[in-house]
């Protein structure tokens, strides 16, 4: 059951890079609506977040007292490598925390502001989590990309074509 963890974050994962890697460099830090985030906003958001969520996973509180979740959507100005370091270092701890579970950690207990969760429905609520800010980086990357826009899903018209082969749901390996 862990695994099918593993595979929806390293897919979101791969979404949000494919959704990065159309965003041109100005729209990094374009702030297109009011109290709206930008993309790098967002990525500093889940890096602090995956940071605090699974530091010391098992054995501390998921809101580490070092976490400035405000500074997270303060607006700055961010160039591509430093979105990029911040990408890879938030999934660089999921990734590292995920494989040293096991199935039977899933019904274990961890603690989130104070609030007991099990690893299962801490994962949940990570995983929703992340596939929420993960949605508005494409969103946002396909209204300032450089046309054509390079489907990362099933593009349009093109269902039925993908039900005879398709390969977006598969596992890897």
């Amino acid at each position: 059951m862990l695994q099918d963890f593993v595979d929806e974050y390293r897919r979101y994962r791969m979404i949000g890079e494919r959704a990065l890697a159309q965003t041109p460099d100005a729209a990094l830090n374009a702030v297109s609506a009011p109290d709206g985030n930008a993309p790098a906003m967002i990525v500093r958001h889940l890096s602090g977040n995956f940071a605090s969520r699974f530091t010391d996973f098992l054995t501390s509180d998921g809101e580490k007292p070092w976490r400035d979740r405000e500074q997270e959507f303060a607006e700055r100005t961010y160039e591509r490598a430093e979105v990029d370091a911040m990408w890879a270092a938030g999934w660089e701890v999921v990734e590292r925390t995920l494989a040293g579970l096991t199935d039977a950690d899933l019904a274990r207990m961890v603690t989130i502001r104070g609030e007991q969760w099990s690893v299962h429905a801490a994962l949940c609520r990570s995983l929703a989590h992340a596939a929420y800010h993960i949605g508005q980086l494409v969103l946002l990357a396909r209204q300032t990309a450089d046309a054509p826009w390079r489907w990362i899903s099933i593009p349009k018209g093109e269902s039925a074509a993908y039900n005879q082969a398709p390969t977006l749901e598969r596992r890897p390996g």
